[in-house]
């Protein structure tokens, strides 16, 4: 595909994929079929929807840089089963594209500076997604797919594995953007649990607790959970008030979650 010249704007933090193996290898990881419904946010200049669209997916891209959308309509407008959405993903009502539960499938090159707020947006409609598939900074990724005892886990890889399973697919070289960003990028996989495999408690309740766990990562438990929980109760729960909360299971925040609430 011919693409127009673009000049590549640093407030929209825009590195272009460029390289054919790459788009390559992400389009076989998203693996879209006729039937599927695709919603890719950031297309640029449409290199991996050029992909995508070729599997007959239904295909709604949402761009931000208006100066974009001239180029992506000429060359994809001529498919009936793709739309564009000139709109900030941040902003963006994806529920509105939902026509069954679970029924979307996003994928998207993130820029840096949106892409924990947009992770937090899409993870409030788990219900409407089937999976997501997301090229970010690597450590990002990191920190998505972090487990335990891992300096990396926080609030980010804790409530997106409250609802999603993860992935760290595969990493990416600067040399296949133009222009080369100054970071390593990597692919992750997000699928929502079909049925989640951890005890029900309130949502919003567990993130503050989460928040306020991890708040100072070298004070223990019973520091940063003062006036929320006693150390007598932690005990109870098999938990040492003199652990740090870096050390603790997602099952074990969801537990100091539901004895806070009694």
């Amino acid at each position: 595909m011919n693409r127009p010249q673009h000049r590549p704007r640093k407030r929209f933090g825009q590195n272009f994929l460029r390289d054919p193996g790459i788009i390559s290898a992400i389009a076989s990881a998203i693996h879209p079929q006729a039937e599927d419904h695709l919603v890719e946010i950031g297309p640029g200049q449409g290199a991996l929807t050029e992909a995508l669209s070729a599997s007959g997916c239904r295909l709604d891209v949402i761009e931000l840089d208006r100066d974009l959308v001239p180029g992506l309509l000429a060359a994809f407008s001529i498919n009936p089963r793709f739309k564009l959405h000139s709109a900030d993903a941040l902003k963006f009502d994806f529920a509105s594209l939902a026509q069954e539960p679970g029924g979307l499938r996003v994928v998207g090159n993130l820029p840096y500076n949106i892409s924990t707020p947009l992770i937090f947006k899409l993870l409030e409609n788990a219900g409407i997604i089937r999976d997501m598939h997301f090229m970010l900074q690597r450590e990002v990724v990191e920190r998505l797919a972090a487990t335990p005892g891992n300096k990396n886990w926080g609030r980010l890889g804790i409530m997106t594995q409250y609802h999603c399973q993860v992935e760290n697919l595969f990493e990416v070289p600067p040399s296949a953007f133009f222009p080369p960003p100054r970071v390593q990028s990597a692919i992750v996989r997000l699928t929502p649990w079909p049925e989640s495999p951890w005890q029900p408690c309130d949502e919003s309740q567990l993130r503050k607790i989460v928040q306020a766990a991890l708040a100072q990562r070298r004070k223990t438990l019973r520091n940063n959970l003062k006036g929320l929980i006693d150390a007598p109760t932690l005990e109870k729960l098999g938990l040492d008030p003199g652990a740090r909360a870096e050390t603790l299971e997602l099952s074990q925040f969801i537990e100091i979650t539901n004895a806070i609430n009694g």
